[in-house]
This record gives structure tokens, sequence and C-alpha cells, in this order.
């Protein structure tokens, strides 16, 4: 880990196969993504290497992040990890970095683990290019943010193993 990475560990009180499945369904991670009470509209998800990783969040006070620049999948490792980023378009293009949440080039790592009893460590990693861009993210709010979107995944998860 680097001074220039924001961390955020959470253990699930869900299995892993289902944070995964919430993951990795676009329609589920429209369902915890964002915040509440902002929400994705719209998701573009190829789980490959390569592959597209957009998505649009909007919220009541007018929050849009329009469409959304496409970033790039750089690894899948099933049941386990998930790694893209924004400075990378789909294909390893180089992006174009937008405004706002898109105004930095990010990288995001996550990985889920067994925690026993049922449960899954959840860990994402948001790694930054510069001390400027890691404090940027960490003041638009990287720790409540992702923090409530790990207990809105960890609800998901929780209904998806309920109704199985």
């Amino acid at each position: 880990m680097s001074d220039l990475d924001l961390v955020l560990e959470r253990t699930l009180n869900a299995p892993r196969d289902l944070v995964w499945k919430a993951w990795t369904d676009p329609e589920l991670l429209k369902r915890w993504f964002a915040p509440k009470p902002y929400e994705i509209s719209e998701i573009e998800m190829e789980l490959r290497p390569g592959g597209v990783f957009r998505l649009r969040m909007v919220g009541p006070d007018g929050f849009d992040t329009g469409h959304g620049n496409p970033g790039c999948m750089l690894e899948v490792v099933e049941g386990e990890k998930l790694a893209w980023t924004s400075a990378l378009g789909p294909g390893y293009r180089p992006a174009e970095m937008g405004e706002g949440c898109e105004s930095f080039p990010m990288t995001a790592i996550v990985t889920l683990a067994d925690a026993g009893d049922g449960r899954t460590l959840y860990r994402a990693v948001a790694l930054h290019k510069s001390m400027g861009d890691r404090d940027m993210h960490e003041q638009m709010g990287f720790q409540e943010g992702w923090g409530k979107c790990a207990e809105q995944l960890e609800e998901l998860a929780q209904e998806l193993g309920a109704t199985a």
C-alpha cells in the first residue's frame, strides 16, 4: 500500500459468492453502488480484461456524472478480485478525463475473501497518481460514500441469500 491509496475494509455478513454476484451482475450493481439517495441510472460492464466499465450516477440534488467516460476493466478473478481504471478506456486506450468524479485518473481494486461463518472480507483500494488526486477523492467522501455502499452491498447480498 502507498500513501497515494485510499482503502476501505469491511467484514460483510454475507457469503462471498453472493457478494460477488452483487458486484458482477449489472442490474444488481445498480441497486447498491451509489450511496442512497444517489443512484446508478446507467451501467456498462464487461467482465474481461480490456472490457468497458462505465456508470452514470445521479442524485436528487441535481448531481449527474453525465454519461460517464468509459473506464477499462483490468483484471477479473472469479469470486475474488475485480480491478478497473478510469485512466484507460475500453481496449486499454488512454482515456479523456472529465469533470468532478472523473477529473482525475484512478484505479480501483476490489478483493473478496472468505471470513468464516458465511461472511466475506471486503477490501476496496483506490490508487491515485498524486497526493492532490488522493486528497481530492478523500474530500469528495471516499470513506463515507464507499462505506455506505459496502453497507448496501451487504444488505443486498443478504437479501439474495434469503430468496435463494
